[in-house]
């Protein structure tokens, strides 16, 4: 098994030592090293609680007024959904997955980012060019002209919050069902996608529309796929490398043996 790991670990230092181009999808996975849960699978917030209204969008814009009085309820909670993630993400912190992520960026290798993640680590971690597809969990955000703000700085004085910029309504960051992923959002997402030669598929079970999709429409163009996870996925059958492996052990293993092979050429 220990030569195994070993060879797969080669073979995607390979595929990465000679892309131009290399992009990173990021699910649940590589949080939930951080010690925050998934939302669906064993031990998932929905699996335990349940999963929120399938309309939750369309009950905000039914509703804007009762939207931010249940946010408001919610943050006061001590126990269930909210509480318990809230409770988590306090004191969550990057992990060496995040961190490795972080430095192939730093040094130029990985180029950009598409995170399923809401929890701000990536930032936190050091990377910069990332796209939040669902958003971020410390922002709110405007549904008309699309202003991102950090919720520690954005001062409500009366409800439902107007944006500052346009007037239209503020709501959390995060992408609700039934809500559309912004445009602009999405444009960059594919934007990437059409630019990677190698891609690699981080803690991601490859079930949620449309990131699922972002994969198979690279190797359409020849990009190579590496997927590092503990589990068999939907998108196994189309990678070229599989490192079974926690990311936050496999990927610094591979960020070492990267440097090691580069500095060698």
């Amino acid at each position: 098994m220990v030569d195994e790991f070993k060879d797969k670990v080669d073979e995607a230092v390979s595929i990465i030592r000679d892309s131009k181009y290399l992009i990173v999808l990021v699910g649940a996975g590589l949080s939930k090293e951080s010690g925050i849960p998934t939302f669906r699978g064993p031990g998932g917030i929905w699996t335990k609680y349940g999963e929120p209204p399938m309309n939750g969008f369309q009950e905000f814009l039914n509703d804007p007024n009762q939207y931010w009085l249940n946010q408001i309820e919610r943050d006061n909670e001590e126990n269930g959904p909210s509480a318990e993630m809230r409770k988590t993400l306090a004191v969550a912190v990057p992990n060496p997955g995040h961190i490795a992520l972080a430095t192939l960026e730093e040094i130029g290798i990985l180029k950009f980012t598409i995170t399923q993640n809401i929890d701000n680590l990536h930032f936190r971690a050091g990377n910069v060019k990332v796209v939040e597809i669902h958003g971020n969990r410390y922002k709110l955000r405007c549904i008309e002209c699309g202003l991102r703000v950090n919720r520690d700085d954005f001062l409500i004085d009366d409800y439902p919050p107007r944006c500052p910029e346009c007037g239209g309504l503020i709501k959390g960051d995060g992408v609700m069902f039934g809500e559309p992923i912004p445009a602009q959002w999405l444009s960059t997402c594919y934007d990437q996608v059409n630019l990677c030669d190698a891609m690699l598929l981080v803690g991601t079970s490859g079930t949620v529309f449309p990131a699922a999709s972002f994969p198979e429409i690279a190797k359409r163009q020849g990009a190579k796929l590496i997927e590092v996870n503990p589990l068999d996925t939907s998108l196994s059958t189309l990678c070229d490398v599989i490192i079974r492996s926690p990311s936050a052990e496999a990927l610094p293993i591979i960020l070492q043996e990267l440097k090691i092979s580069l500095d060698s050429l």
